[in-house]
């Protein structure tokens, strides 16, 4: 397997690549418009994950980095999946500078709950203070 190469500058990260898997692939953002995923990486703390020259996967962190994060469309290439790359993705997360010291660090899946409990997460402690607004249509295409 080879290592993972992160990067985190948003000018760095394959935004078409990015937009085809969140738009095609992805089971929460299908149809997501290109304008809407530029926006949210340049919006946000992203981390590329390369083999080479080309991007294989992706996660991006939206936060105030003092109390808050919210890690958000987290992918490997289905052709790329099981060599440890997500695990690689996860460990740069966490491990980042500006994500250390946060009082909640939240994520939202419906899949990799076993991956993602080896960095700490877990089922909300207290799900009756937590509320969202929610639109499952939003892109066009129901969840």
């Amino acid at each position: 397997m080879e290592s993972l190469q992160i990067v985190t500058a948003a000018d760095k990260q394959d935004v078409v690549l990015i937009h085809r898997f969140l738009s095609q692939e992805s089971a929460w953002a299908k149809g997501i418009p290109f304008e809407t995923v530029r926006e949210s990486v340049r919006n946000s703390l992203n981390f590329g994950g390369l083999i080479g020259a080309s991007q294989i996967a992706y996660a991006r962190v939206v936060s105030d980095y003092a109390t808050f994060a919210d890690l958000l469309d987290v992918f490997v290439l289905p052709e790329h999946r099981d060599r440890g790359y997500s695990a690689q993705l996860m460990a740069a997360v966490m491990a980042h500078p500006r994500l250390q010291g946060l009082r909640r660090f939240m994520l939202h899946t419906s899949t990799a709950h076993r991956l993602y409990a080896k960095y700490g997460f877990t089922p909300p402690a207290r799900p009756e203070i937590l509320m969202e607004r929610f639109i499952p249509n939003a892109y066009g295409h129901g969840l």
